[in-house]
């Protein structure tokens, strides 16, 4: 009833409600629902930002001064930028339902660990972990050695957070080609090493990682264990190293590693 007295306001009261006030009454309204949706997406950028940003800061300071367009940015400049988006597993699973019957089957009737290993990547692409696992799990059981389903069932366990199967399965990987995967097993046995509270073998083999991969995040963690272990000599130096391959890296790539280009530059602030 408020909004139609302000409506009813604007000129001379009609006897009945013309054409034109109902447009305006729907213009009205259609602007409150989009100041609504503006207001939410406001609010998950700011959640997101104290939550995960480095340089929070200087972005909670835009985002409050300047709530409009300060989501925007801060949506296109930190938030999308660290981020690959996907659908949700639930419409991944529904567009799939056919293609993991199909796979099941197959896995059953067949038998084979290569069956197995599909079976599994297709139920890990859309969230069923624990399915995934079980696949994975068989698809090892018919042939230990399959790299595939090694890294299928690492990424499982990294999900399920099992730091030490994370361990065993990238070890088992590295020991038949250190190159696997362009050096992401290697990553995800580093981070293991490091959840384990392995210091001294995630010191060395991040050592060993960075000299063949130039991963920020290798980098930047290569340099907490050098400080964690009061080297900060070395940490200072693998950080300005990290800085500057970010830095003399194309636009769109320095974007991506933003997150580990300000917790650098955190990092070595604490350093100095």
């Amino acid at each position: 009833m408020l909004v139609w007295q302000v409506v009813l306001q604007v000129g001379p009261a009609p006897a009945q409600p013309g054409i034109g006030l109902w447009l305006l009454l729907a213009f009205w309204l259609l602007l409150a629902a989009m100041a609504t949706m503006y207001s939410a997406f406001w609010l998950w950028m700011m959640i997101d930002c104290v939550l995960r940003e480095p340089d929070r800061f200087f972005w909670i300071w835009l985002l409050v001064i300047a709530p409009f367009p300060g989501a925007i940015v801060y949506a296109v400049a930190r938030f999308f930028p660290q981020r690959d988006f996907t659908a949700p597993n639930w419409m991944r699973a529904w567009t799939r339902g056919k293609e993991l019957a199909r796979l099941e089957t197959a896995a059953h009737q067949i038998g084979n660990a290569h069956q197995f290993l599909q079976w599994g990547d297709a139920l890990r692409e859309v969230g069923r972990w624990d399915q995934a696992k079980s696949a994975y799990d068989q698809a090892l059981q018919k042939d230990p050695q399959s790299l595939p389903a090694l890294w299928g069932a690492a990424l499982v366990a990294v999900y399920q957070q099992r730091p030490a199967d994370v361990k065993d399965f990238c070890g088992r990987i590295l020991a038949v080609d250190p190159q696997y995967k362009f050096g992401d097993v290697s990553l995800a046995y580093g981070r293991a090493l490091q959840d384990l509270k392995d210091a001294a073998g995630a010191r060395q083999h991040f050592e060993q990682h960075v000299k063949r991969w130039r991963h920020p995040e290798a980098v930047y963690r290569l340099a907490c264990e050098c400080r964690a272990a009061g080297d900060t000599v070395a940490a200072r130096e693998h950080l300005q190293a990290m800085l500057r391959d970010i830095h003399g890296s194309p636009a769109a790539i320095g974007r991506k590693f933003g997150r580990w280009k300000s917790q650098g530059q955190k990092l070595l602030r604490q350093l100095r």
